[in-house]
């Protein structure tokens, strides 16, 4: 009879704060740039430059930290994490070890069989990101550039309580919410502002001793995550099942090959010789601080969601889509206060929007267009100075452009055309010209009114009012 495994899994997930300076130096933190151009003596590692600490990242690890129901530090410190790498300009990594921001957290997920559980976090620390290696295939060389190295991170750390992929992309998508909620960070995996490690390994079930675990690394989206838990976890089973040891390693991830290779094996902490440093000056947050830090906190998603349905009765799935991006939810709250028609503002962000961002293969956050103008469109559709048909076209020239609308449709002349002696000349002519459709709606084949209609639309350019035509339509064919 065939072993039955369990895998257990912990995530290290690195976060890029949002402050507009790094760490420990005033240079830019901005994404992009022409490399080595966000740099300076102290972030580029120089001789006697001197760190000092930006006040804004402990603010927002402090912020994560109670978010998700840690204890935060009060007397903490920086250490230095000696290795070295050409990313690396100091020859160490300035994090901290013996005395994290934050500790014994927990942020609770649901399950695939719809339960809750907790997952643990040991703590939450800060640190300095590195540098990035640029590899010149042409050249056979590798480059560096410094605009990274400095960026301020957050290390969160979970316990080993997750137990399947499903359960990785809930916590992550549990922790990406919170930290974009608080504004920490926008966690785009694809910019490398949100990065997880998966420190994962397998056990017979019912066993209590844990498996040796591996770290996979290089895995910058929720989709490779899981593709690489599942590879990760066959490999593992694969070794055990064959008698062979699973080696305690950093492997990196392939996520077009579907492969993982060994980097490196696994360091302990003596292996990077930490020590206090010596430059920087402890820690000390103050109760009145966390205090200060706990009433900004904002309204979270789970709050969101139980105010939206009591304040604004719009559908559970619509609340649930809506509230998965602070962005999304911003619009639809700033929307709502101009033209108070939840529904219909809620229609057009679950409908169009959704719609448009799939076309475009955009992301929420990239949403740019202005609450006012998607308030003025409401309106311009609820007072029927608009049809529905003319409002979709006006909405994609909002959502690529921003336009005004009301300007939009006065100046190109699209508003509904409700003048009835206009519209049943032009109905009794279409009638008149198609003698066909008229004979079989009169046989009871209703669905012809439908041909007429078009023509009718299609003669009006689309500015007639549907249900007026409509009306006249019936009318005329009655007699």
């Amino acid at each position: 009879m065939s072993k039955e495994y369990e895998t257990v899994i912990g995530l290290e997930v690195h976060v890029e704060l949002a402050t507009k300076t790094k760490i420990f130096c005033s240079c830019s933190t901005a994404f992009g740039g022409a490399p080595n151009t966000h740099t300076c003596p102290v972030c580029t590692g120089m001789p006697g430059s001197l760190p000092v600490l930006n006040k804004q990242v402990v603010e927002y690890a402090i912020a994560v930290g109670l978010a998700t129901n840690c204890d935060i530090t009060k007397n903490g410190k920086f250490d230095r994490k000696n290795y070295f790498y050409p990313d690396n300009p100091q020859n160490y990594q300035i994090s901290q070890l013996y005395l994290p921001i934050c500790r014994n957290g927990k942020v609770e997920i649901e399950t695939e069989a719809g339960g809750k559980k907790f997952v643990g976090i040991h703590e939450i620390h800060m640190e300095e990101d590195a540098g990035k290696l640029v590899h010149d295939d042409w050249g056979d060389c590798s480059l560096v550039d410094f605009n990274r190295s400095g960026v301020p991170l957050i290390e969160i750390v979970s316990e080993p309580d997750m137990r399947s992929a499903d359960e990785v992309i809930a916590y992550l998508e549990k922790l990406r919410l919170i930290i974009q909620y608080l504004g920490a960070s926008d966690c785009k995996l694809n910019e490398g502002s949100m990065r997880a490690d998966v420190n994962l390994s397998v056990r017979e079930v019912g066993a209590t001793e844990f498996g040796t675990r591996t770290e996979m690394k290089n895995l910058n989206s929720f989709k490779a995550i899981a593709r690489a838990i599942e590879a990760e976890r066959e490999r593992q089973i694969d070794l055990i099942e064959s008698g062979e040891e699973v080696i305690q390693e950093t492997r990196r991830w392939d996520d077009d090959k579907e492969y993982s290779y060994a980097m490196r094996s696994k360091e302990d902490a003596q292996d990077y010789r930490y020590f206090p440093d010596p430059d920087l000056v402890p820690v000390i947050v103050s109760d009145e601080m966390i205090e200060e830090i706990r009433s900004r906190q904002p309204e979270f998603r789970h709050e969101k969601m139980e105010r939206y349905a009591k304040e604004y009765g719009i559908p559970e799935y619509d609340i649930a889509m809506i509230t998965n991006s602070k962005h999304m939810a911003d619009i639809f709250e700033q929307t709502v206060a101009i033209c108070n028609s939840p529904k219909k503002v809620s229609n057009w962000l679950m409908g169009e929007t959704m719609r448009l961002l799939k076309d475009k293969n955009m992301e929420v956050e990239e949403i740019n267009f202005s609450p006012e103008n998607l308030a003025k469109l409401v309106a311009l559709t609820e007072s029927n100075t608009i049809n529905s048909s003319v409002a979709k076209d006006v909405f994609e020239r909002i959502f690529t452009e921003d336009i005004d609308p009301e300007k939009y449709v006065e100046e190109n002349g699209l508003k509904t055309v409700n003048d009835e002696g206009a519209l049943r000349s032009t109905i009794e002519k279409i009638v008149a010209d198609n003698p066909k459709s008229v004979e079989d709606y009169k046989a009871g084949k209703t669905k012809a009114i439908g041909f007429l209609m078009g023509q009718t639309m299609r003669q009006m350019k689309g500015k007639a009012d549907p249900g007026m035509v409509n009306e006249i339509l019936v009318e005329i064919l009655s007699k």
